[in-house]
C-alpha cells in the first residue's frame, strides 16, 4: 500500500488557544500512530492568529514523545529565517532522543509576510539564490565532521538525518534532483505546478549517499466523513479560511457554515477553488476514486495529507476513515 502522511499546523480555532491545539495535534498523532500512517510532519507558519507552528522543532518533539511508531518531522522548516547550524542541533538533539524517527524537511519560502520575514532574520535578508548553499552547509553539519573541522553541531554531526527538499514551483525539484534527496510537493495550497515538477525532478535525478532513486511525495487535503454532504459541510471551514487570506485576515479557524456559496464572491469563488483543487472531500468511496485517479496522473510515492477540521472528532473520524480509503488503493 502506499504510505500515507499527516501535515500538522496545530489550527487555533475560535474559541480556543494554541495550548489545545497543541493537545488535540499529540491525539491527532498518536491515532495516526496507532492507524500506520508514515509520517506526522509540521509546517513552519508565523503571525497567523490561526496557526500555531511557529516553532517547529519544540512541536516536533512534543509529538515525537507522545507517539511510538509514526516519523515525525518538518514540513517543513524554512531555511532562510534560521542558521543552518542551530537546526543541525536542533534536529541533532531531535534525533538523539528519538532515533530513527525524525525527517527534516526543508522550505525555501519564510512561512510568512515580509515584515514578520525582517523580523525572524534582521539582517538575514538573502535570497532564493542563498538556499542552495545553506542546504549544502546543513547537511555537511549532519556527516561525520572532518578532522579539525572548527564548527561542529553538537549533536548533529555524524547523525544524518534524512533531509527533504519541499516546494510548490519548480526551483527545488530540480534542486532535489540535482542532490539527490526526496522531494515533496506542496500542491494542498499551490497546485500549478504539480506535474511539471515532479517531471523535472525525476528526470533530473541524481542517486546520493542518501537516496538510490527518486522518491516523490504529493501534498493534498483529505476530508472524508460518514456521507459526501457531511464532508463538505465540515471543508467550508477550510474554504473560508482561505476566502480570509485573500481578505488579508488570519484569524482563528472558525466553525463550518451551512452555505459557502453566501460568503465569497465569485471571483474569490474562483481562486479559492483553484487554489484547493487537490481536496479531496467526500465519503469513503468518492474519496477512493478520486484518490486513485491522483496515483494515476502523478505516480506518487506517498501522499500527505491536511486535516484542518474544526470540530476535533470529525477530524479524528476523518484520519479513521482515510485509512480505509487506503486500503483500497
Amino acid at each position: 500500500m502506499i504510505p500515507f502522511s499527516i501535515l500538522g499546523l496545530a489550527p487555533i480555532r475560535e474559541g480556543g488557544d494554541a495550548s489545545a491545539a497543541f493537545a488535540h495535534m499529540r491525539r491527532q498523532a498518536q491515532l495516526a500512530d496507532r492507524l500506520g500512517y508514515e509520517r506526522y510532519w509540521i509546517a513552519e507558519h508565523h503571525n497567523m492568529r490561526g496557526i500555531g507552528s511557529s516553532a517547529t522543532s519544540v512541536l516536533i518533539g512534543n509529538v515525537a514523545g507522545a507517539t511510538e511508531r509514526i516519523r515525525v518531522g518538518s514540513g517543513g522548516v524554512m531555511l532562510p529565517n534560521h542558521a543552518p547550524l542551530v537546526i543541525a542541533e536542533q534536529f541533532g538533539t531531535l534525533e538523539s532522543l528519538y532515533p530513527g524517527r525524525i525527517d527534516l524537511g526543508l522550505g525555501r519560502a519564510p512561512g510568512t509576510d515580509q515584515r514578520t520575514a525582517f523580523a525572524l532574520r534582521r539582517e538575514r535578508l538573502g535570497s532564493d539564490h542563498d538556499f542552495p548553499r545553506d542546504v549544502g552547509e546543513l547537511q555537511a553539519y549532519l556527516q561525520a565532521a572532518e578532522p579539525g573541522q572548527p564548527v561542529c553541531a553538537v549533536p548533529g554531526e555524524g547523525l544524518e538525518v534524512p533531509i527533504w527538499l519541499l516546494g510548490s514551483s519548480l526551483f527545488s525539484a530540480q534542486l532535489a534532483a540535482r542532490l539527490g534527496l526526496p522531494y515533496a510537493f506542496a500542491s494542498h495550497f499551490a497546485p500549478d505546478y504539480l506535474l511539471e515538477a515532479l517531471a523535472q525532478y525525476r528526470d533530473g535525478f541524481k542517486p546520493s549517499a542518501q537516496l538510490q532513486a527518486p522518491y516523490a511525495m504529493v501534498g493534498v487535503n483529505a476530508l472524508v466523513a460518514e456521507s459526501d454532504a457531511e464532508a463538505r459541510h465540515l471543508f467550508t471551514s477550510s474554504q473560508v479560511a482561505s476566502v480570509d487570506m485573500l481578505r488579508g485576515l488570519r484569524e482563528p479557524m472558525g466553525p463550518a457554515i451551512d452555505d459557502i456559496e453566501t460568503y465569497w464572491s465569485a471571483q474569490e469563488k474562483a481562486a479559492v477553488q483553484q487554489k484547493l483543487r487537490y481536496s479531496f472531500v467526500g465519503s469513503v468511496d468518492t474519496v477512493g476514486v478520486s484518490l486513485q485517479e491522483l496515483l494515476r496522473e502523478t505516480g506518487a510515492d506517498e501522499l500527505m495529507t491536511t486535516v484542518r477540521v474544526f470540530d476535533p472528532d470529525a477530524g479524528l473520524r476523518s484520519l479513521e476513515l482515510l485509512a480505509q480509503v487506503r486500503q483500497t488503493l
